[in-house]
């Protein structure tokens, strides 16, 4: 990538669009923008992107459907605009790859923040040296560090890879307490903003993959007002 980045925006309000151009533009962002999902999806074969900004609420091709197809080709980091909580809780859960998100109506300032965090995040990863780590065994489960695999019972879970950073940090922690505010800057490495959600969304989407009964948990306890650890 180009020492200025580059952001994709995929939103059909097209004032939006340009509120955020005039907004990013000054902070030295190159932006382009589609309002629809298929302009979208030609724009992102056409140019490299250091971030792509997708509104799941779009004519025609929706926005889970575009992430899923930037997904099957690039690891770029993807966020998600929307005023739907359901949405989001969707579109993290069915493992299309998004790495975050924001609810709408939204400040520049807060969108800034996780833009550039996620882009330092890419950044960070691309150019590690890559470290293969041993498999283990919990429970029923079989993790594999090196290839971001899980099993249960012998059988594939199919995991988001923040889904499988979170297990990864619970198992190597085995009865750690983790706050919301610690799961946030270790596994975002960015600094917690009070926002929820996002790790009730995976927190959530985790249990429903591993664990034999969600509402009671083995693995991932919730200790009610501090945070979670792991029990396995």
């Amino acid at each position: 990538m180009s020492g200025t980045p580059r952001i994709l925006i995929i939103e059909d309000d097209h004032s939006i669009i340009e509120m955020l151009r005039n907004a990013f533009s000054r902070e030295g962002f190159l932006i382009d923008g589609a309002t629809d999902g298929m302009e979208g999806l030609a724009l992102f074969s056409n140019k490299d992107y250091d971030l792509v900004l997708v509104d799941l609420m779009l004519p025609g091709l929706d926005g889970m459907e575009v992430i899923r197809r930037i997904r099957e080709r690039s690891k770029v980091p993807i966020l998600i605009m929307s005023a739907k909580d359901g949405d989001v809780d969707k579109a993290l859960g069915l493992g299309f790859g998004a790495d975050d998100y924001i609810q709408k109506p939204f400040s520049t300032i807060e969108l800034s923040a996780r833009m550039k965090a996620a882009i330092r995040r890419a950044t960070i990863y691309s150019s590690a040296e890559p470290q293969i780590e041993p498999s283990v065994s919990v429970g029923d489960l079989e993790l594999d560090f090196a290839n971001y695999s899980v099993k249960k019972k012998g059988q594939a879970v199919r995991l988001t890879a923040k889904e499988f950073d979170i297990l990864k940090l619970f198992a190597t922690n085995k009865n750690r307490v983790f706050t919301k505010s610690q799961l946030y800057g270790l596994i975002w490495n960015d600094d917690y903003m009070g926002d929820e959600n996002v790790i009730n969304v995976h927190i959530r989407r985790l249990r429903e993959k591993i664990e034999d009964d969600p509402s009671r948990p083995t693995y991932i306890k919730t200790l009610w007002g501090i945070g979670y650890k792991w029990e396995g």
